[in-house]
C-alpha cells in the first residue's frame, strides 16, 4: 500500500527524535573523553592519517557527504510534494528561515566587526533537526502536528542556506580540473537516467566520482551529496514491470535515514564536539567575541529573526499561521531553532582556525543548551495554558 506524505513525515519525526538522544550521548562522551586520561588517544585518533587525510577529515568530508545527500533528498521531496511545493506553503517557512539566518549572522558580525574571525558569521545560521524535533517529542501529541511540520520546514530551509554558504563563502581555492571531473560524473548520471538505468548500484561509483571531483576541486566535498540528492527522481516508472512506479527519493530517505541518524551524526558529534578544557580560563572564553557572537546569535537572533519576519509578513497579509499555531508557538520554535549543533560545528570547522575553535564549540554547546531549555519550557507552559484556557 502506498504511503501518504504525512506518514513519511511522521516516520521522519520519530527517527529524528530518537536520534537526538544518541547525538546528545555522543556529544557528552566526546566532552568527557577529551578531558580525561584518554585525551591523547582521542585527539591522536582524530589526527590519524588514512590515505593522506586525517580520520576527522574522513568523517567530515566523506561520511558527512552521505548526511548531506539525505538533506538533498529531503529538500527535493519538500520542494516537489511537501511544505515547500507551492508558493503559499513555502512562504512562511522560507521567510522564517531567512530571518532566522540573517539576524544571527548580523549579531555575530556586530561582535566581530572587521576581524579575521568575522568569517564565522555562518556558524549561528543553521538549525539541528534531530535535537529540535527531539525536544518537541518530549511533549508528545499535545504539540500541534502543524507546528512540527513548520519547524521541520524551517530547519530544511536553514540547511539549504547553510549549504549555499558553504559552497560560496567557505571555499578557499578552486581547481577547475576537479569541477570538470564532478561535472562529468553529473552528466553521466543524467545520461544514465535518460537511458533508463534504475538500479541504485549503477549510480554509486558515479556518485563517488562526483564526490572525488568536488574534494579535489576545493569546493567542500559534502556539496556533492546535496547535488546528488537533488538529482534523484521523486518517481520513476519501470516499463519492463507493467509500468510499476518507484519512489527513489522516499525509498532512499527511508533506507538511509537510520544510517545517518544513528551512526553518521553520532560519529560526527564524537569527532567534533570534544573540547579540551585543561588550562582554559573560563572568563577568557565567556567574554571572547566569538563565543558571545555565537551565543547571542543563536539564543537571541534566531527567535527574534523568525518572529519579526513572520509577524511583519502576517501583518502585510502575505502569510497566515498554520492551524492551531499561535505566536507563542512561533517564539517557542524560534528558540528551538537556536539549537544549531551539527551544522554549526560543521561550519565552525571550515570558518575558524583550529586554535580558535574552542570558543566556537563552547559557544555552540552553550547556546544549544540554553535555546533547547528555553524553547521546551515556553512551549510546555503555552501548551498547558492552551489546554486550561477553555475550561
Amino acid at each position: 500500500m502506498k504511503k501518504t506524505f504525512s506518514k513519511y513525515i511522521t516516520e521522519f519525526l520519530k527517527k529524528e527524535s530518537s536520534s537526538g538522544i544518541l547525538l546528545a550521548f555522543a556529544t557528552i562522551l566526546a566532552f568527557i573523553v577529551a578531558n580525561s586520561k584518554f585525551n591523547e588517544m582521542y585527539f591522536g585518533l582524530l589526527n590519524f592519517k588514512i590515505l593522506g587525510l586525517s580520520t576527522q577529515l574522513w568523517v567530515n568530508d566523506a561520511l558527512m557527504a552521505i548526511f548531506f545527500f539525505v538533506i538533498g533528498l529531503e529538500i527535493k521531496r519538500e520542494v516537489v510534494s511537501g511544505e515547500l511545493s507551492t508558493p503559499k506553503k513555502a512562504l512562511l517557512p522560507l521567510l522564517c528561515a531567512l530571518g532566522g539566518m540573517v539576524f544571527p549572522a548580523l549579531i555575530y558580525l556586530y561582535f566581530n566587526p572587521g576581524l579575521p574571525v568575522s568569517k564565522g558569521w555562518g556558524i549561528p545560521m543553521a538549525t539541528d533537526i534531530a535535537f529540535a524535533v527531539g525536544i518537541l517529542s518530549f511533549l508528545g501529541p499535545r504539540v500541534p502536528f502543524s507546528l512540527k511540520i513548520l519547524l521541520l520546514a524551517i530547519a530544511i530551509v536553514d540547511d539549504l542556506g547553510a549549504i549555499l554558504a558553504i559552497a560560496f563563502f567557505y571555499t578557499a581555492e578552486i581547481r577547475n580540473i576537479g569541477l570538470a571531473i564532478a561535472a562529468l560524473g553529473i552528466c553521466m548520471i543524467l545520461g544514465m537516467r535518460t537511458l533508463g538505468f534504475n538500479k541504485y548500484r549503477y549510480f554509486i561509483p558515479i556518485g563517488g566520482l562526483v564526490w572525488f571531483g568536488f574534494l579535489y576541486s576545493g569546493v567542500h566535498a559534502t556539496i556533492a551529496g546535496v547535488i546528488l540528492g537533488l538529482l534523484t527522481p521523486v518517481t520513476l516508472k519501470l516499463k519492463d514491470k507493467g509500468l510499476k512506479t518507484l519512489e527513489p527519493v522516499n525509498d532512499l530517505i527511508h533506507k538511509l535515514h537510520p544510517f545517518t541518524s544513528f551512526l553518521i551524526m553520532p560519529i560526527f558529534a564524537f569527532a567534533n564536539a570534544g573540547v579540551d578544557l585543561s588550562g582554559m580560563i573560563f572568563s577568557d572564553v565567556f567574554f571572547n567575541p566569538i563565543y558571545v557572537g555565537i551565543v547571542a546569535g543563536l539564543v537571541v537572533g534566531k527567535p527574534f529573526g523568525i518572529l519579526i519576519t513572520s509577524f511583519v509578513a502576517h501583518k502585510m497579509k502575505l502569510v497566515s499561521l498554520p492551524s492551531q499555531v499561535t505566536w507563542a508557538h512561533i517564539i517557542s520554535i524560534g528558540l528551538l531553532a537556536g539549537i544549531g549543533f551539527t551544522m554549526s560545528l560543521f561550519i565552525s570547522s571550515l570558518a575558524l582556525p583550529a586554535n580558535l575553535e574552542i570558543y566556537s564549540k563552547v559557544g555552540i554547546i552553550t547556546a544549544s543548551l540554553l535555546s533547547g531549555l528555553a524553547g521546551f519550557l515556553l512551549l510546555k507552559t503555552n501548551i498547558k495554558y492552551s489546554v486550561a484556557k477553555p475550561l
